[in-house]
């Protein structure tokens, strides 16, 4: 059995404020007029299958608030208590956090528990690229770029209702998981601290992409043991065997 990984990005709305001048606000000089919520998201299975882009004008909600991402948030609730597995690029500390919040404010339970990846730390972590950015990690790494947009004139038209806007905005979402995905497979091998895949599989092979396409690459020397090392040929990991 191979684990459900699920690679997710989301777009949200800016917060609409009000305030009496242009200048730095004080305490109380600022009204919450409309918080954030999510217009978009953008996700895609491990089963070869391509991305899907659910957008709030794709529900009847829309035709009587414009805002709403209730039901969008149902769809993204049954995909999430689906998930072994969640990729995401910065998704520990935007996109699920962003998620859980929306999930209970639209009154949801929390979705069935899943590991998650976020290649922004792997980056991080691993690596000292110029930028880690998903757009310039694509670009470093050969596998494709983020779809150049208008910046906030997308989002305020998507706010305002403009069917063009919306239409940017699916292929933009699409293209994120799409290059997602793509830098993710060329970094997994690299992580120190994946999900150990054969937990899934339940059986012997690779612990972070879970491929029985392994090598033995001769024997680990540590303090109190000697181990054998392997190394997978999918993804490049190098894991420790039994005891020599």
């Amino acid at each position: 059995m191979q684990p459900n990984i699920l690679f997710l990005d989301i777009e949200t709305a800016p917060i609409l404020m009000t305030s009496w001048s242009m200048r730095p606000p004080y305490a109380g000089s600022v009204w919450i007029e409309r918080d954030t919520y999510i217009m978009t998201f953008a996700a895609k299975w491990n089963d070869g299958k391509k991305t899907k882009t659910f957008a709030l004008p794709d529900y009847p909600l829309y035709r009587r608030d414009k805002h709403s991402d209730k039901a969008l948030c149902k769809d993204l609730f049954n995909m999430l208590s689906k998930a072994d597995i969640v990729v995401a690029h910065n998704g520990d500390a935007f996109d699920v956090k962003k998620i859980n919040s929306r999930l209970a404010v639209n009154g949801f339970p929390p979705p069935a528990p899943y590991k998650t990846i976020d290649t922004l730390k792997l980056a991080r972590r691993v690596f000292k690229f110029d930028s880690n950015k998903l757009d310039n990690l694509g670009r470093y790494l050969s596998e494709g770029r983020k779809i150049p947009n208008t910046g906030a004139a997308l989002w305020r038209g998507c706010v305002n209702g403009d069917p063009k806007s919306w239409a940017t905005m699916r292929r933009y979402n699409a293209q994120d998981v799409d290059l997602l995905e793509r830098v993710y497979n060329r970094l997994k091998g690299w992580s120190p601290n994946s999900p150990k895949m054969i937990v899934y599989t339940e059986k012997p092979g690779c612990p972070t992409c879970g491929s029985e396409h392994v090598q033995r690459r001769g024997v680990s020397v540590k303090a109190n043991a000697k181990r054998h090392r392997f190394q997978c040929q999918e993804c490049a990991a190098w894991f420790f065997g039994d005891k020599v």
